[in-house]
């Protein structure tokens, strides 16, 4: 049977091929976008199938709206993608209050939205699959980028809550964490050039430095790919709860929970004294 979907930040990127592999499938989206005007190709090559929203996540009235509109139209809600969101680059030293709560604003106030609207559907025909579009920065860290670790790794946690909050009512939630892909005209965003940028702290210059020349050289995965991995995702039986998109941080993955499986197995004499043990 179709599927009915609800995709955040289908504009463009990874939502847009998310977009493209449901619709092409024969299921039904709606797609929602910042600009509606960034929808009309969508709408013009697929129809009825889809419908164009126009909507910022961080208005919360207006993704309830939204939310409830497409319910309306389509009859029901089967995937909810929560894709929508950006990356704020700057050191912690630079962020700015504004930086920080927009950042928390969009990827995670954003996200809770969605999920919140949606769910009294989902439970009500207690069915449904509610993605999170995290990334492998939810699950690492690197210098100057605080703000998006701190979105990402706050999604982690609340997702994996709400699986165990949702799975009695027959409702699936997965975790997406993907790595680099080609969502910049076939090549990796350039994290430096994003129009998300902290004011310089020329005390952060070489970090700077060093995160430029990295740019574009990491491998860039196929994002029309990704979106045929979310179909099997969604017509799973049993999904899993997190899944990585792209193996080129899995190696980093790996090194990083062995560091800290032995960071605290070296520190567990204090860990017990702390407790009075």
């Amino acid at each position: 049977m179709s599927k009915v979907w609800f995709i955040t930040g289908s504009s463009r990127g990874l939502g847009r091929e998310f977009a493209q592999a449901a619709l092409s499938r024969g299921d039904k989206v709606a797609a929602a976008a910042r600009k509606a005007a960034d929808l009309a190709d969508l709408a013009a090559a697929h129809g009825d199938a889809v419908l164009p929203l126009e909507l910022d996540v961080t208005d919360k009235d207006a993704v309830f709206a939204c939310v409830a509109r497409a319910k309306e139209h389509f009859g029901g809600l089967d995937v909810i993608v929560n894709n929508a969101g950006y990356a704020q680059v700057g050191a912690v030293e630079e962020l700015t209050e504004q930086d920080l709560r927009a950042q928390m604003e969009t990827n995670l106030f954003g996200a809770v939205w969605v999920v919140q609207a949606a769910l009294p559907h989902l439970r009500e025909q207690r069915s449904g699959h509610i993605i999170q579009l995290s990334s492998a920065a939810g699950l690492i860290a690197m210098p100057l980028g605080g703000a998006y670790h701190a979105s990402k790794w706050a999604l982690e946690g609340l997702n994996e809550a709400l699986a165990g909050e949702v799975a009695p009512f027959g409702i699936k939630v997965t975790i997406v964490e993907p790595g680099g892909f080609a969502t910049r005209k076939g090549k990796n965003p350039d994290p430096l050039d994003n129009g998300h940028m902290s004011k310089a702290d020329p005390a952060y210059a070489e970090l700077r430095a060093r995160l430029g020349a990295m740019a574009g050289k990491q491998p860039a995965g196929d994002p029309a790919a990704a979106a045929r991995a979310l179909l099997k995702i969604v017509d799973a039986d049993n999904p899993p709860l997190r899944i990585l998109f792209g193996l080129g941080f899995y190696p980093m993955l790996q090194k990083a929970y062995a560091d800290r499986l032995e960071n605290w197995a070296d520190w567990q004499e204090l860990s017990a004294e702390a407790q009075g043990a």
